[in-house]
């Protein structure tokens, strides 16, 4: 059985594609784990909000939500639309 060399450049090179496929992983299992529709339990804990700040964020239009029966769902891709729509830019 021949013996195989590997030069310092060979390992960087295998290095840089491990990083790269774990990244990848990392990104599939996040995005696989996001969930289109949170409860309000789920929305306050990601906002750090009481229900009352959300209750208000409801009753004044800012936040969009689903009511089935009395369960209150709101979509996830609304709410980071909302965080960026009412994002504030300070010039210093």
């Amino acid at each position: 059985m021949p013996a195989t060399i590997l030069t310092s450049e060979d390992l960087m090179d295998f290095k840089l594609d491990l990083i790269e496929d774990i990244k990848t992983i990392v990104q599939e299992h996040t995005r696989s784990k996001l969930k289109k529709w949170l409860k309000t339990n789920e929305v306050k804990k990601l906002l750090g909000v009481s229900n009352g700040t959300l209750q208000n964020l409801r009753i004044n239009g800012s936040l969009s939500y689903t009511k089935i029966g009395g369960t209150l769902y709101y979509d996830y891709e609304e709410i980071l639309k909302t965080l960026e729509k009412n994002r504030i830019h300070n010039a210093y």
